[in-house]
C-alpha cells in the first residue's frame, strides 16, 4: 500500500485514539469520585471541566493560528503527548477536587490541538471528496461518544487506574502515528504571520457565516440528545411498566449509529453536494425534536427504539458536511483556525443547551421540555435558505 493511500486511515486511527481522552475517560468519573471521598456533585464539574478547557484551548488555538502557522501533524503529536499525560496524572494519589479539576480542564485544552487540527489536517490533504474524508473522521469520533455506555458493561473487570493508563497510552500512540505517517499536505498554504483578526474577518464572508449558523445550530441539538439519551430511554421505560431496557447497551448503538450515518452522508455529498445532505440531515433532526414528546406515548418498544436510532443518525450526519463547507468557504491559509473557532464558539453553545434541558427537567416532569432541541435546528435551516448558498472551493 502506497503512503498516500495510509493517511486517511491513519488520520481516523488517531483521531480514535486521541478522542479516547475525552468520551472513554468519562467511563472513569464516578470512580474519581468515589475514590477520592467527594461529593456527588463532584461528577458534574469533572465532566464541565473537559468540555471548557476545550473552549479555551479552541479560543486561543484559534486566535493564535496554531494549526495555520505550524506544521498540524506536530501540533497534534505535542497535543495528544500533553492530554496523555494529564490524563494519566489522575491516578496519582491523594487528589483533591481542585486538582482534579484542573487536569480535567488541561486534558480538554490540549483537545483543542486534536480533534479540530485532525480536521485540519484531513483538509490539507482532500479537495475533492473532502465531505466523505471528513464523514469518516467524524464517524470515529462518534464511535469514541459511545464508547463509555460500552464500557460500563465491560470495564467492571478492570481497575479504572488501568483504565486511564490504556486510554492515555493509547493516545500517546495516535499522535506519533500522526506525526510520523502524515506529513504537510499538498494543499496545505501555512500562515505567515499572527494575525489576532483573522478569528473576527472570516465571519465576513456570507458562505461561511451561513455553514458556521448551520453548524451552531446543529450542536444545540447534538450534545443534549446525547446527554439525554439514556434519561429518554428511562423515562420511557419508567411510563410502560412492563417493559425493561439495557440502556447504556442501547445507548451505546442509538449513538454509534451516528458513525455510519457519518460516511453515508459523506458519500451521499459527493453526488448531491455537501450543503443539499447537511440541509436534509438538519430538517429530518428538527423534526425528531419537534415529534419527540409524543414517542413516549407509543405501546411498542420496538418502535421507540427505532425512532430513536433514526434520531441518532440524523442528528449527527451533518457534523462533516458542515465542516467541509466552512473548509470550503474560507482561504486555505485560514482553514485550521476557522474550523478550530467554529468548534468552540459551538460547544460553547452546547453547554448553554445541556444546561438549559437539564434545569427544566429538574422543575418539570412534561416531556415537551424536548421541543426546545428544535431551536438550533430551526435557526440553522434559516440561515442556509436564505438567499443561494453558492459552494467554492478555497
Amino acid at each position: 500500500m502506497s503512503k498516500s493511500k495510509i493517511i486517511l486511515p491513519v488520520i481516523i486511527i488517531s483521531q480514535f485514539c486521541c478522542t479516547s481522552l475525552w468520551f472513554a475517560g468519562n467511563g472513569v468519573m464516578s470512580d474519581l469520585v468515589t475514590n477520592y471521598n467527594l461529593e456527588e456533585s463532584a461528577l458534574g464539574h469533572l465532566t464541565s471541566a473537559v468540555q471548557f478547557g476545550f473552549i479555551i484551548g479552541t479560543l486561543l488555538f484559534a486566535l493564535f493560528t496554531i494549526a495555520d502557522r505550524f506544521p498540524p501533524s506536530k501540533v497534534f503529536f505535542l497535543s495528544a503527548l500533553f492530554g496523555a499525560i494529564f490524563n494519566a496524572s489522575l491516578i496519582i494519589e491523594n487528589q483533591t477536587l481542585f486538582s482534579l479539576i484542573s487536569l480535567r480542564f488541561l486534558t480538554g485544552f490540549f483537545l483543542a490541538g486534536i480533534y479540530p487540527v485532525g480536521m485540519k489536517i484531513a483538509t490539507d490533504y482532500y479537495q475533492k471528496g473532502l465531505g466523505k474524508s471528513l464523514g469518516f473522521l467524524v464517524g470515529a469520533l462518534v464511535l469514541g461518544t459511545a464508547l463509555p455506555h460500552l464500557l460500563k458493561d465491560m470495564m467492571h473487570a478492570y481497575s479504572w487506574k488501568t483504565i486511564l493508563t490504556s486510554i492515555s497510552i493509547l493516545a500517546a500512540f495516535g499522535g506519533f502515528i500522526m506525526y510520523v505517517f502524515v506529513p504537510n499536505g499538498p494543499f496545505r498554504k501555512a500562515g505567515k504571520k499572527l494575525d489576532f483578526t483573522i478569528c473576527f474577518s472570516i465571519f465576513k464572508t456570507t458562505n461561511f457565516r451561513k455553514a458556521a449558523f448551520g453548524y451552531f445550530g446543529h450542536m444545540w441539538e447534538l450534545y443534549t440528545f446525547w446527554t439525554f439519551v439514556p434519561i429518554l430511554l428511562k423515562i420511557y421505560q419508567n411510563s410502560h411498566s412492563d417493559i425493561h431496557f439495557n440502556i447504556p447497551l442501547l445507548s451505546f448503538f442509538i449513538i454509534a449509529i451516528g458513525s455510519i450515518a457519518c460516511i453515508i452522508g459523506g458519500y451521499l455529498s459527493e453526488k448531491y453536494g455537501p450543503k443539499r445532505i447537511a440541509f436534509l440531515a438538519l430538517l429530518f433532526s428538527c423534526a425528531c425534536c419537534i415529534i419527540s414528546p409524543l414517542m413516549f406515548k407509543l405501546t411498542n418498544e420496538n418502535l421507540f427504539i427505532a425512532f430513536l436510532l433514526f434520531w441518532g443518525m440524523v442528528v449527527i450526519a451533518d457534523s462533516p458536511l458542515f465542516s467541509t463547507l466552512v473548509a470550503q468557504n474560507v482561504e486555505a491559509k485560514n482553514k485550521g483556525t476557522a474550523l478550530t473557532i467554529v468548534n468552540s464558539i459551538g460547544f460553547a453553545i452546547t453547554i448553554i443547551s445541556i444546561q438549559l434541558i437539564s434545569n427544566l427537567i429538574d422543575t418539570t416532569d412534561s416531556n415537551f421540555v424536548y421541543l426546545l432541541l428544535a431551536i438550533g435546528p430551526i435557526i440553522g435551516l434559516i440561515a442556509f435558505s436564505k438567499k443561494s448558498f453558492t459552494q467554492k472551493t478555497a
